[in-house]
């Protein structure tokens, strides 16, 4: 089924929820039921509560309604009678002024007795819907317009496909992804934490966490460290001056947090760090020389998320970048994204990644207002990022129109994880707006000052986000070089603890991160609460380990091998520095 096919059936299964409910609570006040990726919702206010339980006998009266073959009739209303219709409704009487002030049409579309404010995209009729395709998913609070200083709703989402086969299948990828949520086993795992005296959306890592952030910093590091890389660090704060000459402050000025000094100035915190970086290259004079610059800043960023939106690590107010930007001249610009591209699929590939897809997201040419710069220097830096995709994959660049950030075109590498959701990871970025906002050049080799593109190369981008889609891509088994515990050593009894201890310290004096368990527990219970932490590997420690001077190995996945610790060394630096 083509998109717009799918989502007109998705919403026209928001509409017949709508006539559900009323139903069942003819004083509900609607509010909005769009279409959504994997189906619909529709927020109301109830002048009784719903629960979970409430759920199926909804979805069997919306089966039935389908079964009427109800059509959808629109046509357009004027402000005085859409405010007559819907009168009833505050959220639709909000939606109407707003429309009818932006110059908007108002049409209603009716469906039986049922009457809804809506642009429109429906199915004939209800008969061409598969009653077996859908279904009512859950329950959720919403804020009237994401606003919490409004309304609280009800909202109630729904699940829709083309076919039943396709609706159980995303069941059992979700019952799969709940396993997998990265949130639960965070926890488990115990790598990052949430405080309430902290605050939302301000997350906490562990020592363990705090270490596997490390290592993929430290990977991306040893990437970008062979192609010339510079470290650099900034301030979390800067005049809000910064952010106006950049083009922020008009963009995003109610998103960056605001700091008053005792003087009274206004300073924010950092919700990015190139305008920062453009600071470093500013403050010299470069010749052409000295191109390309590169710029490597792993730093804290803060944005002004509104408490609703906060998922996890996934969204969040304070958040971590694998930052980086290259100064150079436009004819370098192909060798730099390539390098870059490298480093990409360099560290995705060592960290499980195969398959990236690549897109370019470009500008819309019919809202230029949404971006800083010409048409003429967007297209100019479309086509050279087209250019390199092109000479990369062999295949022509799928360009999508509106996705790019509004100083510059950038290409996005998008995969799957393991269970088929797809995710956009990295991003190369091509700017040529903050160069001519900076006023950033380079003396030449005819002596004159010639303009230099930007481009921003963040790998993981936000090492929260990475991290949210990463723990649940690997059900938080990580490969043994990124484990934070790669090996646990478990002695039996008491009189092995001496020979255990002298493993340990072997393996901790060449590298390997390992943990001795020599609680007073049964060796069952231990080897269960190794495999619950999905360490790689444990060695148990008994009598013919201490007799022969040797150890059994033994995985996660259950495999084991005996060895003298020699052979256990070189297996284990031969696994982390092969990436394996």
């Amino acid at each position: 089924m083509e998109k717009d096919a799918i989502s007109k059936k998705r919403h026209s299964l928001a509409h017949v929820l709508a006539m559900a409910v009323l139903e069942k609570d003819p004083n509900a006040k609607l509010a909005i039921g769009p279409a959504i990726d994997t189906g619909f919702y529709y927020d109301f206010e109830l002048s009784s509560p719903l629960s979970a339980d409430d759920l199926p006998a909804l979805e069997t009266r919306m089966k039935e309604l389908l079964k009427e073959g109800l059509s959808f009739e629109g046509r357009e209303v004027s402000p005085d009678e859409a405010q007559e219709l819907f009168k009833q409704s505050p959220y639709k009487l909000d939606l109407i002024e707003e429309f009818t002030n932006e110059g908007k049409t108002l049409t209603a579309y009716s469906s039986g007795d049922f009457t809804d404010l809506c642009a429109g995209g429906h199915v004939d009729t209800t008969k061409d819907i598969d009653p077996d395709s859908f279904s009512l998913d859950k329950l959720a609070g919403a804020y009237w317009r994401g606003d919490e200083n409004n309304q609280m709703l009800t909202r109630i989402y729904g699940l829709a496909f083309e076919t039943k086969k396709e609706l159980e299948e995303y069941k059992k990828q979700q019952e799969e992804a709940e396993k997998r949520d990265h949130r639960k086993l965070g926890k488990e795992l115990d790598l990052f934490a949430f405080s309430p005296l902290v605050g939302p959306g301000l997350p906490l890592f562990t020592p363990k966490g705090s270490l596997l952030r490390d290592l993929l910093d430290d990977f991306v590091w040893e990437l970008r460290q062979k192609d010339g890389y510079d470290r650099v660090d900034i301030p979390h704060i800067t005049k809000i001056d910064l952010f106006k000459t950049s083009g922020h402050w008009d963009k995003f000025g109610d998103e960056l947090f605001q700091v008053k000094t005792r003087e009274d100035h206004v300073f924010a915190l950092k919700p990015m760090n190139c305008p920062h970086h453009t600071q470093i290259y500013a403050r010299k004079n470069h010749s052409y020389r000295e191109l390309p610059v590169r710029y490597a800043n792993t730093t804290k960023c803060y944005r002004d998320e509104q408490t609703g939106e906060l998922s996890g690590l996934s969204r969040v107010r304070a958040f971590t970048q694998d930052d980086a930007h290259v100064f150079c001249r436009t004819n370098q610009v192909e060798e730099e994204v390539g390098k870059v591209w490298d480093i990409v699929t360099g560290f995705y590939n060592g960290v499980g990644y195969s398959d990236l897809q690549v897109t370019l997201s470009a500008h819309d040419p019919n809202n230029m207002e949404k971006y800083l710069g010409d048409k003429a220097l967007w297209e100019q830096a479309e086509g050279i990022l087209g250019k390199i995709i092109e000479e990369k994959t062999g295949k022509k660049a799928e360009k999508i129109e509106g996705e790019a950030a509004f100083y510059g075109p950038k290409i996005d590498f998008i995969t799957k994880d393991s269970i088929g959701r797809e995710w956009q990871i990295a991003t190369i970025q091509l700017d040529m707006n903050l160069p001519e906002r900076f006023d950033l050049t380079c003396t030449n080799e005819k002596g004159e000052k010639e303009r230099i593109v930007m481009i921003h190369a963040a790998i993981m981008g936000s090492i929260e986000r990475f991290l949210s889609v990463y723990i649940e891509h690997t059900g938080g088994v990580f490969p043994l070089f990124l484990s934070p515990v790669q090996v646990a050593i478990l002695p039996i009894a008491d009189s092995h603890k001496e020979y255990a201890e002298e493993v340990r310290k072997t393996l901790e004096e060449n590298g390997v991160r390992v943990e001795q368990r020599s609680e007073d527990e049964t060796l069952g219970k231990k080897i269960r609460s190794v495999k619950e932490q999905k360490i790689p590997y444990f060695i148990v420690i008994g009598d013919k380990e201490v007799e022969s001077k040797s150890v059994k190995l033994e995985s996660r996945s259950g495999d084991g091998e005996e060895m003298n610790t020699e052979e256990l060394l070189s297996k284990l630096k031969k696994e982390i520095d092969d990436k394996a």
